[in-house]
């Protein structure tokens, strides 16, 4: 296999390995959850519902698709930008669900989104498309991270 290949199967199992960690995070204590004062603006539970698994999937084509039409060192630094951006995400799942920190979940969502920004650039400079493919996730992850910093303050 190609060292391209291997960086996009890397990508793609990284990526799944971030929603099965984030879903058994999430629903750690649900009830918890439902109590919390929630911010006027929050969207309804379905679309994070909908939202989540789209974004995952998303991230994963996009990250296929650097893979596969961008350079080694394209690839090499955008798997660099996947794994920090999604270790700072499941930081925030972790933090916020499990031990109620959410403060510091709220920062390690804003920091996962600032460097999924940079991972949109570098994919934007392989393919246009590739980076476009990426915004929506990005944008979710600006309005989570809103999200997280309301939580944090409200409760």
């Amino acid at each position: 296999m190609s060292g391209r290949v291997v960086v996009g199967v890397a990508g793609v199992l990284i990526v799944v390995a971030y929603a099965a960690l984030s879903v058994r995070w999430v629903g750690h204590e649900p009830g918890w959850y439902a109590a919390l004062a929630r911010p006027s603006w929050q969207p309804p539970d379905v679309v994070f519902g909908v939202m989540w698994p789209l974004n995952f999937l998303a991230l994963a084509g996009g990250f296929a698709g650097i893979a596969t039409w961008g350079s080694r060192s394209s690839a090499a630094i955008a798997l660099a930008l996947l794994v920090l951006s999604s270790g700072l995400a499941l930081g925030w799942a972790y933090a916020f669900y499990v031990p109620h920190h959410l403060a510091l979940a709220a920062a390690l969502l804003s920091a996962a989104c600032l460097v999924t920004w940079g991972l949109v650039v570098v994919a934007g400079q392989q393919r246009v498309w590739l980076g476009a493919v990426l915004v929506p996730y990005a944008v979710w992850l600006a309005v989570a991270s809103a999200l997280a910093w309301a939580y944090a303050r409200l409760n």
